[in-house]
């Protein structure tokens, strides 16, 4: 392995060593400006012009670029890079994801995608995806590096090659569940002997779930709500499932406080959980089509006033007036003016996940010709830059933002009537090169949001009350093995016990199988290997 990252190591020296000599040589213009990409300014040759086709995820699959003139930002970007741009975008699931194979199989993949994490090692591994070394670096993406560093880029890399690089994450984790503050008031009045209140452990968020589905809280006199909804997609026993935490199990894997590798998915004890969530599903107080719910269909039916609680991972998802917010357009969808969300988690003092590590990563189609490659980067890098930052995620200066030294403060009524009246498209463009990563202060701004209420600061400390494991590093499993197919053959059999048998006593031979057959073994000890490196102690990995 340490041969052959011998190119990626030559390129994290060269990243340190122009990153240590910023400011003390005369630079080029940077991308900032745009001089280096604008004929106009800089008096380069005008750019042969260029027909480029990209993939990208957004969070949710609310918002919607507007056509013509509308959208300013891909105006802009198409006249200041002479390009003639085509976006397809989504949420990240299993619908993004085999739309992506089938135009890889088809031979018309995008020029630059997302891709899951995982999945991304698959198409590294199939050598659908062209090497990065000459694109993604220091020289051409100096604003790429405020946000990336080369440690981060370079722990990110699997399978011995440097063909995927993450998007701007955020450094800060956003994930907990959200629930119906309004019907709790509502259901305490109608009946004070219920003592429901915003939950903080297991037992607490069933007794609200109860609640919520039986109880009337919307005082419509119809049996039409429940108490919680999720994202199966038909594949998978999602992640926020309340069940994990309650048997102590961080979604994911994680090193525990004895310095062991834990899978959740991969252990004895999934088996305590698979049973534990059988018998909620007995109690029927989680919304039936949760297996089947794709990305996004779970937040309509909140939004919709179906469902009381949900599991949200972006910052202002319930903020009283962001443009993305949950809250928001529930009481605009119900007529309910006093639809509330509170913040919340189950899991006390113990860690929800690990600390933010980088996530979603960019790739460049094999097929891509050199000049739309270095195209692409062009723009990425400048859409990692303030200028092209803060056109993507706000719009425009003067406009629906105003600019006092790194100070950004947002106009709503502009935003309001240009931005999301029209899609709130700059969910979709600002997902491109920042997905999720609200936080420009790797690039020396600060967002000032005139719409942030007491409501939603104390959203925001909620979420520093959350604790973390540490990983130290991204990790990749050995050569030739692919954790995402393993994940698909773990998700089966999770799915066969919950569904097609009584109880989970199968488990110990379905796990057996799984460490043995389908190599979850070598590859957690490969992660185990990766984090005791990172971390300068001993990980060893347990199943049981």
């Amino acid at each position: 392995m340490k041969k052959q990252f011998k190119q990626l190591a030559v390129l994290t020296v060269a990243a340190a060593l122009v990153l240590s000599a910023c400011g003390k040589a005369e630079q080029k213009p940077s991308s900032d400006s745009g001089s280096s990409t604008d004929p106009s300014k800089s008096g380069e040759q005008k750019k042969e012009k260029l027909s480029l086709y990209w993939m990208t995820a957004v969070p949710t699959n609310s918002s919607n670029l507007p056509s013509g003139d509308k959208d300013f930002i891909k105006k802009t970007i198409e006249e200041k890079f002479n390009v003639e741009l085509k976006l397809d975008y989504m949420a990240m699931g299993e619908e993004f994801s085999n739309k992506l194979n089938l135009l890889l199989a088809a031979g018309n993949a995008p020029d630059m995608f997302h891709a899951d994490g995982a999945k991304s090692n698959g198409y590294i591994m199939d050598n659908v995806v062209a090497d990065l070394s000459k694109y993604v670096t220091p020289q051409n993406m100096p604003n790429y590096f405020k946000w990336v560093t080369p440690e981060e880029l370079k722990r990110y890399q699997v399978q011995g090659v440097f063909k995927r690089a993450p998007v701007p994450f955020p450094k800060n984790y956003y994930g907990t569940y959200y629930v119906r503050k309004d019907w709790i008031d509502a259901l305490n009045k109608k009946d004070p002997s219920l003592k429901l209140k915003v939950p903080t452990n297991y037992d607490e968020m069933i007794a609200v779930m109860k609640a919520f589905t039986f109880n009337d809280p919307d005082g419509n006199g119809k049996n039409d709500t429940y108490g919680y909804t999720t994202t199966g997609s038909g594949t998978t026993i999602p992640n926020d499932m309340p069940e994990w935490f309650k048997n102590g199990l961080t979604p994911g894997f994680y090193i525990d406080k004895n310095n062991n590798l834990i899978d959740s998915g991969t252990n004895l004890r999934t088996a305590k959980v698979i049973d534990d969530i059988r018998k909620t599903l007995e109690m029927k107080i989680i919304d039936p089509d949760w297996f089947l719910n794709k990305a996004g269909e779970n937040i309509n039916k909140v939004q919709q006033g179906k469902v009381g609680i949900f599991f949200g991972g972006t910052r202002d998802i319930a903020f009283e007036n962001s443009n993305n917010s949950v809250q928001k357009k529930t009481r605009e969808v119900t007529g309910n003016t006093n639809a509330t969300f509170e913040a919340f988690h189950i899991a006390g003092d113990v860690p929800v996940t690990y600390s933010p590590l980088p996530g979603v990563p960019f790739l460049i189609n094999a097929k891509t010709s050199e000049a739309k490659a270095k195209r692409t980067i062009e723009i990425l890098e400048w859409l990692a830059s303030p200028e092209g930052y803060l056109l993507a995620n706000f719009g425009k200066e003067g406009v629906h933002y105003k600019k006092e030294g790194n100070k950004i403060t947002l106009i709503p009524e502009a935003i309001q009537k240009d931005i999301v009246s029209n899609g709130n498209f700059t969910e979709v463009w600002g997902s491109v090169f920042s997905y999720n990563a609200k936080d420009p202060a790797a690039i020396g701004l600060q967002i000032v949001d005139p719409r942030e209420t007491d409501h939603d600061r104390a959203i925001l400390e909620a979420f520093k009350k959350l604790k973390f494991y540490e990983l130290g590093t991204n990790v990749a499993p050995p050569t030739g093995l692919d954790i995402g197919a393993y994940r698909k053959e773990m998700r089966a059999l999770q799915i066969k016990v919950l569904f097609d048998e009584k109880d989970s006593s199968n488990w110990p031979k379905y796990l057996d199988e799984l460490l043995n057959k389908y190599k979850a073994k070598a590859i957690f000890d490969a992660y185990a290997e990766q984090t005791t490196t990172a971390l300068g102690r001993k990980i060893t990995f347990k199943s049981d």
